[in-house]
């Protein structure tokens, strides 16, 4: 469940059908359906559209009177909520709300009706160019795991004409003359946006069949930079992990071909990174290291030549010393972009491991006062929250180091700090430190026994609670700081559906009506909060925060990468960066299943986790329980255990998809 390609063979299972099944449930199939499921349960089937979310209706005249302002940045940051908000809803979410949410028009309009004056109510449309391409990706957002419905409705996409008043979702089923009319489209961004989109839904599935590498891989030698860059980042979305063969040998030639733009090789070599990430392949590392060797110095002074340091660094996710070997490669480069890779390269192969040397390296690195265009310190910033999130005291100790960072480093420091908190404390929005001053206790002692708090001197000890220093943060003077806040802001909210963040990001969106920029960042994080109408998590973290997906990571750390230079990537004409959270995307569910894979609701306790490691006899697990019936919702640091015998799970851990047995030694009492 966890995007990681592995393959069943005769020795491992012997029957025929059982292997089958299994390998269903290996490749994610059954996703889909479980998610489903769930939403059915809890009734929040109903689609949700932008204003929904936004709730102008709350605010003050002039800041409500801003949000129906129909611009194109607020068109797409619309589109983007609406992709966040209902994504992996699938049809009945898809159509109701991708054209209609704002539009006036229905959305079937008969195509001779559109061109004569209905037009306007195509949402597609309302975009401009390089917005098209997120607006059609974003249904591949809606059809999120539903392969077989996803690849249909996006196919409409492909036969594309750049005719405004032609109503784009075609019907499939209306032949193959049709398909063939609209084939040779003329609309570029429209038909970037559904490769974009094949990659999406395909995300975190693997279908016998390959549909994405058949449908993306006639695209990858187009002549349009953008139709290249959609099929490139399909590829990447739908193979992460992968370690395919095949997509090497489409995607490494682009890396050192002369004539392609650098944003084609910057997104060859993130997609690369992603197929290969964590494996250390050599071949692919040298066909980057070329590349960038490649580069002149104009196009490193570009923020997109910095992904492929990123690309490089995801190769060797969480491999430690394996690093080693590329790290003194990198010393060769050119003096613009040498130090971003070291640091980016260490800040990747040391993530998830709490190594406390690396961190103090990157502390270090931070105290350095820098000439006026080094930008490697924000990659080191990135580093300490990537290496420390691992466990909870580093964590802890991570966002000290950050709060210091804060009042004493320079301002391209300030800037990463916010993106680094929420990448600490991802869809986790409770996260208080208690800081200590002198003369107080130890904070273990503290963080154990909270009525010490009542007894110790007022000056000694204090709480940082991150969410008060995102929102402090993002009234800041410096632009820059302020939009890292705030999409911080909807990374710690992400699918918590947290009021508190919420009624914060709606005040801001007062704030800041006048700024354009910041409110396109607002109207991001509010789609963020309500990730998946809050059935999702973006925390790269599973199986009780034990294991850590190198998919959803390398997902996370694309885009604070890209968000280190805002105004060039989110605000400029790559925007849909952001579809890389869709590798974070999972149902934060537990969903129980009987041996015949048939949903099954029994009885859970759900409640707070309690490390009971070291502890003599059976401690109790969870502490604060409530009982509910599966399907159930798991928030972070929640736990769940079955409160019945009737049942035994084969898996020692409930969380996600759950398989239950009859316990053959259960008699009921009465």
């Amino acid at each position: 469940m966890q995007g990681i390609t592995f393959e069943l063979d005769d020795e491992m299972v012997a029957d025929d059908e059982e292997r089958e099944t299994l390998q269903e449930i290996v490749n994610n199939t059954k996703l889909s359906e479980g998610f489903l499921t769930l939403a059915r349960d809890i009734e929040v089937m109903e689609p949700k559209s932008p204003e929904d979310i936004y709730k102008a209706h709350l605010l003050d005249g002039r800041a409500s009177a801003g949000a129906s302002v129909d611009s194109a940045r607020q068109n797409l940051a619309a589109t983007f909520v609406n992709a966040f908000v209902n994504a992996g809803f699938g049809q009945g979410c898809a159509f109701v709300t991708f054209v209609t949410f704002l539009s006036q028009d229905k959305l079937m309009t008969v195509p001779s009706e559109a061109s004569s004056g209905g037009s306007s109510g195509n949402w597609l449309y309302k975009n401009k160019e390089h917005g098209k391409t997120s607006a059609a990706a974003s249904l591949g957002m809606i059809l999120l795991w539903d392969v077989d419905s996803g690849l249909a409705q996006i196919d409409k996409y492909f036969h594309s004409n750049d005719n405004p008043g032609m109503i784009l979702l075609w019907d499939v089923d209306s032949g193959l003359a049709q398909i063939d009319k609209y084939f040779h489209s003329n609309d570029n961004p429209v038909i970037a946006g559904a490769l974009l989109g094949v990659g999406i839904v395909n995300c975190g599935i693997k279908n016998d069949c390959d549909p994405a590498l058949a449908l993306l891989a006639d695209y990858i030698d187009k002549e349009d930079s953008s139709v290249r860059i959609g099929a490139i980042m399909g590829l990447g979305l739908a193979y992460a992990g992968a370690q395919n063969e095949q997509i090497r040998g489409k995607l490494t030639p682009i890396l050192g071909d002369t004539k392609a733009s650098l944003d084609v090789i910057a997104f060859a070599a993130i997609s690369l990174g992603l197929v290969y990430v964590g494996s250390c392949n050599e071949e692919v590392a040298q066909a980057i290291i070329f590349a960038l060797m490649d580069r002149s110095e104009s196009e490193l002074g570009d923020p997109l030549s910095r992904l492929l340091p990123l690309g490089l660094g995801l190769l060797y996710l969480g491999k430690q010393e394996s690093v080693e070997a590329t790290a003194e490669v990198s010393k060769t480069f050119n003096e613009k972009i040498r130090k971003y890779c070291d640091m980016t390269l260490l800040s990747c192969a040391y993530a998830g491991t709490g190594n406390v040397l690396k961190v103090q390296h990157f502390l270090g690195q931070c105290a350095q006062h820098l000439e006026k265009g080094e930008t490697y310190q924000g990659p080191a910033v990135l580093g300490i929250a990537m290496v420390a999130m691992a466990e909870e005291l580093g964590l802890e100790m991570a966002i000290r180091s950050l709060e210091h960072l804060l009042q004493y480093g320079e301002q391209n420091i300030r800037r990463a700090v916010p993106l680094a908190l929420g990448l600490i404390c991802i869809s986790n929005p409770k996260v208080i430190i208690l800081v200590l001053f002198a003369g107080a206790e130890h904070p273990s002692t503290i963080r154990n026994n909270f009525q010490l708090l009542r007894f110790l001197p007022s000056r000694s000890v204090g709480m940082v609670n991150v969410m008060d220093t995102l929102s402090r943060l993002s009234h800041d003077t410096d632009t820059e700081v302020a939009m890292a806040a705030v999409i911080s802001l909807g990374l710690i909210g992400a699918g918590t559906n947290n009021a508190r963040i919420a009624g914060m990001l709606r005040n801001l969106s007062s704030y800041y009506y006048k700024e354009a920029s910041l409110l396109f960042c607002v109207r991001i994080a509010q789609g963020l909060v309500h990730l998946g109408k809050g059935l999702l998590t973006l925390s790269p973290y599973h199986s009780e925060r034990f294991l850590l997906s190198p998919t959803a990571l390398a997902g996370l750390v694309t885009l604070l990468h890209a968000c280190l230079d805002m105004k060039a990537i989110i605000l400029g004409k790559y925007h849909y960066v952001l579809y890389f959270l869709v590798l974070a995307m999972q149902p934060r569910m537990l969903l129980t299943v009987d041996e015949n894979l048939k949903p099954l609701s029994v009885p859970v306790r759900v409640g707070q986790a309690v490390d009971v490691v070291g502890q003599a006899g059976r401690p109790k697990t969870i502490t604060g329980f409530q009982t509910h019936s599966t399907p159930v919702l798991l928030a972070a640091g929640d736990r769940a255990e079955l409160a019945t015998e009737k049942h035994i799970p084969l898996s020692p851990i409930l969380e996600g998809f759950v398989i239950l047995k009859e316990n053959p030694e259960y008699r009921d009492d009465h």
